[in-house]
C-alpha cells in the first residue's frame, strides 16, 4: 500500500490519470462512434507530439520531419491490410488476382519481393517499429556524428520528407502514388470499418499512447533523462565529460521516430487508408505545432496540443470553410505569443501556484481552528449571526 501511495505521489502521475480517465470514461460515454473515431484519429498524431517531446524538448533536436516516420509506420500496416484485401477471389476480375489492384492498373505481374515480408501479422508488427527506426538511425548517425545540429539538421529533415514524398508519388505501381492505398477492410479477417471494431481500436489507440507516456516519463526521470537535458543546455560540458554525445542524440531521435510509427500504424487501422499526403513537409511541421501548443517540456501537454489543434481544425472547417486556414494559423500564434511554454506552462505559471495558495489557506484556517479550540476547549461554538430581516418590497430601509 504504501509503494502505491508514493507511485501516486510522484509528481506528473496526477496528470497522467486524469488523461487516462478522460480517454478512457469521459469521451467514450460523451461522443458518438463518429466523432469518437474522429478523437482516435487525433490520438493517432499524439504519439508524434509525444515523441517530439522527447525529441525536441529533451533532446533539443528540431526534427521537421516526423511525417516521414508516421508515414513509414503507416503504410507498412496498410500494406498488410492491403495484401489481406487482396486475395485471389476478392482479385479475381484482374489480369492477374492476388495482388493489389494499382499494381495490376500498371501492368505489375507479380508482388514485388519487398511485399513479401508484410503477409505476416507478426512480422509487419516488428517492421512498424523496425523501418523507422532504422531510417531514423541512418540519418542521425549521419549527420550526428560530424556535429550536424539545430537549424541544419531541421532543414535536412524537411528535404528528408520531402524526397519520401516525390518517391512514394513516383513509385505508383509498388505504392498507389497520390492516392495511396485505400479500401482497406480487414484485419485476419476481422471487419475494422464496423462501430465496435473502431470502438477497440480506439481503446488500443488508448493504452498504447498511455504506455508510451508511461515510458517516456521513466526514461526522463533515468539517468539519460539527466543526460539529454545536460547535453541540450550544455552540450560541450558533457561532450568534454567522456559522454558520446552523438549517439545519445541518435537514442533519442530513433526513440521518437519508433513512437511515431505506431502512430502512423493506428491510423491506417483506424481511418481505413494511407496516402503520401501525412509524410510531406506540411504533416511534419503540424506535428511540431501540436507540441509546441502542448507545452514541448510536457508528455501529457502534447496530448492535449493534439487534440486542441486537430479539434480546431476540424470545428473551424466545418464551421468556416474559407477561413479556416487564418483561424487556425491564429489559434497557433495567439497560443505560442501568450503562452510560451505551451499549455503545460500556463498550468505550471497560473493554475498550480493558486491552488497551492488556496490550499495553504485552507491549512492556516485549520490550524487557526485548532490553537483556539485548544486555548479554549470548554468555549461554546460560536452562534451564526442572525440574518437580516426581509422589507417587503417597496419599503426603503432607512427612517424617514
Amino acid at each position: 500500500m504504501n509503494l502505491i501511495k508514493n507511485w501516486l505521489a510522484r509528481p506528473g502521475i496526477g496528470s497522467v490519470l486524469i488523461l487516462a480517465l478522460l480517454l478512457l470514461v469521459v469521451l467514450p460515454l460523451s461522443l458518438d462512434a463518429f466523432r469518437l473515431n474522429l478523437v482516435g484519429k487525433y490520438l493517432t498524431y499524439a504519439f508524434v507530439a509525444v515523441g517530439l517531446v522527447m525529441v525536441w524538448g529533451y533532446g533539443g533536436v528540431l526534427s521537421l520531419g516526423q511525417g516521414v516516420f508516421f508515414g513509414l509506420g503507416g503504410y507498412a500496416m496498410a500494406m498488410f491490410l492491403k495484401l489481406e484485401a487482396s486475395d485471389p477471389e476478392s482479385t479475381k476480375i484482374q489480369s492477374t488476382p492476388g495482388i493489389p489492384d494499382f499494381m495490376d492498373w500498371n501492368q505489375l505481374t507479380e508482388l514485388p519481393f519487398f511485399w513479401l515480408p508484410f503477409k505476416s501479422l507478426p512480422l509487419t508488427l516488428i517492421l512498424v517499429i523496425a523501418v523507422p527506426t532504422l531510417l531514423a538511425f541512418i540519418i542521425s548517425y549521419a549527420m550526428f556524428k560530424r556535429r550536424v545540429g539545430g537549424v541544419y539538421f531541421a532543414i535536412i529533415t524537411q528535404a528528408v520528407a520531402l524526397i519520401l514524398t516525390v518517391l512514394i508519388i513516383g513509385q505508383q505501381g509498388y505504392t498507389g502514388g497520390v492516392n495511396g492505398m485505400t479500401d482497406l477492410k480487414t484485419l485476419l479477417g476481422w471487419d475494422i470499418r464496423t462501430d465496435s471494431a473502431r470502438l477497440i481500436l480506439y481503446y488500443v489507440c488508448c493504452a498504447l499512447l498511455l504506455g508510451s507516456i508511461v515510458l517516456c516519463a521513466w526514461i526522463q526521470r533515468s539517468k539519460l533523462g539527466t543526460l539529454l537535458l545536460a547535453m541540450r543546455d550544455k552540450e560541450d560540458r558533457v561532450r568534454f565529460s567522456g559522454y558520446d554525445v552523438a549517439m545519445f542524440k541518435v537514442a533519442v531521435f530513433c526513440l521518437g521516430a519508433a513512437l511515431s510509427g505506431i502512430g502512423g500504424a493506428m491510423f491506417a487501422l483506424q481511418v481505413g487508408f494511407m496516402s503520401p499526403s501525412f509524410v510531406g513537409i506540411v504533416p511534419s511541421i503540424e506535428m511540431v505545432i501540436y507540441a509546441a501548443v502542448g507545452g514541448r517540456m510536457s508528455l501529457v501537454g502534447a496530448v492535449y496540443g493534439a487534440l486542441l489543434v486537430n479539434a480546431g481544425k476540424t470545428f473551424f472547417s466545418e464551421s468556416f470553410p474559407d477561413l479556416w486556414l487564418f483561424l487556425m494559423a491564429a489559434l497557433f500564434i495567439g497560443v505560442t505569443m501568450a503562452f510560451p511554454n505551451g499549455l503545460a506552462g500556463l498550468v505550471d505559471s497560473h493554475l498550480k501556484p493558486w491552488w497551492r495558495r488556496r490550499q495553504a489557506q485552507r491549512a492556516q484556517q485549520k490550524a487557526a481552528l485548532a490553537a483556539a479550540h485548544a486555548a479554549y476547549p470548554d468555549a461554546p461554538p460560536k452562534p451564526a449571526a442572525p440574518a437580516a430581516p426581509t422589507l417587503p418590497a417597496g419599503v426603503s430601509g432607512q427612517q424617514a
